[in-house]
This record gives structure tokens, C-alpha cells and sequence, in this order.
């Protein structure tokens, strides 16, 4: 697959893919803490919503509930998309959203199962979002370094673009 390619044709779709991809991402809120923290998204692009299980404890819970304004950092797995998500993220405790993404992974966390009293969800709507793809090529990342070595230019190994909702 060609991110950069992806990316220039449809940005937001590229987006999607590539959180549907993900095993985890950055994810920080305002009042959070000083760090961005490891969480596993669930994408759900039908309702532009990324999904996080979490407790009803952590930092992030807590900061949801006081200030909405968050962010969401994404490396894909090769390393050749990334993406800088700005949102808004609440607290929810849908059962029917549990389910539709419940895993044995997930449930690992949850002894007493999706009834478990500490578990919630965190809700993150994007809002906006700079995208870089890059060339997942040995070939031309080597034809581009070595033309600019040669000519002086810069080389050309991506794409960068940003979206708003």
C-alpha cells in the first residue's frame, strides 16, 4: 500500500486506515498529566470516533471530565505515516459500543468482564489533524538522497497535509 499515495487521494480515509491499524497511539488530555500516554484506539470512522477502554481512575478519565481539549499521536507500523490529531474527549459508558469492540485482549484488563464497576470508555472526536506519509521504498528513499546530494535539492520522499472536521 502507498500511504503517500492514500493521503493525497483521500486524507481522512488514510486516517481512519491507519488507526484501524493501530495497536496503540499517544494519547494526552488537557489537565492529564505531563505526558501523552499509550493507549489502544478502537477506530469507528461511521461515527468519527476513536474508542479507548480505560478505568474510571486513570489520569486521562479524570482530565476528560474536566476539559475536553486532547490530542492523539499515531506512528504506523512501518513507520511511514504519521499523524498529529487534535480533539475533544469525553467519558461514556455505552454498552452497545463495550461489545462492538470487546476483546480478549480487553478483557485481560476487566476481571468481572464488561460489567466490570471501574471500566468506561473515553470518547476522542477529531478535530483536526496533520498528516505526513513518506516513501516505504528502499529504492527511491536512496534515488531521492542521492539526487539531492548531487543536485542540491531537496528530495522528495512524502507528503504532508492536514484536515479539519
Amino acid at each position: 500500500m502507498s500511504d503517500v499515495k492514500d493521503l493525497k487521494i483521500n486524507a481522512e480515509q488514510a486516517l481512519w486506515d491507519q488507526l484501524a491499524d493501530a495497536r496503540d497511539v499517544l494519547l494526552g488530555a488537557e489537565g492529564g498529566g505531563s505526558h501523552l500516554q499509550p493507549m489502544a484506539p478502537q477506530a469507528d470512522p461511521l461515527r468519527k470516533t476513536v474508542w479507548f477502554y480505560t478505568s474510571k481512575k486513570t489520569d486521562l478519565a479524570v482530565a476528560a471530565l474536566n476539559s475536553p481539549v486532547a490530542k492523539l499521536c499515531l506512528v504506523s507500523k512501518d513507520r511511514d505515516f504519521h499523524a498529529s490529531v487534535d480533539g475533544v474527549l469525553s467519558v461514556e459508558h455505552d454498552p452497545s459500543i463495550i461489545e462492538q469492540f470487546w476483546s480478549p485482549v480487553v478483557a485481560a484488563w476487566y476481571p468481572s468482564g464488561q460489567d466490570d464497576p471501574d471500566l468506561t470508555l473515553l470518547a476522542f472526536k477529531p478535530t483536526g489533524a496533520g498528516l505526513w506519509a513518506s516513501t516505504d521504498s528502499a529504492v527511491k528513499f536512496g534515488w531521492e538522497i542521492a539526487k539531492a546530494n548531487v543536485t542540491g535539492h531537496l528530495p522528495d520522499l512524502g507528503f504532508h497535509t492536514t484536515i479539519e472536521w
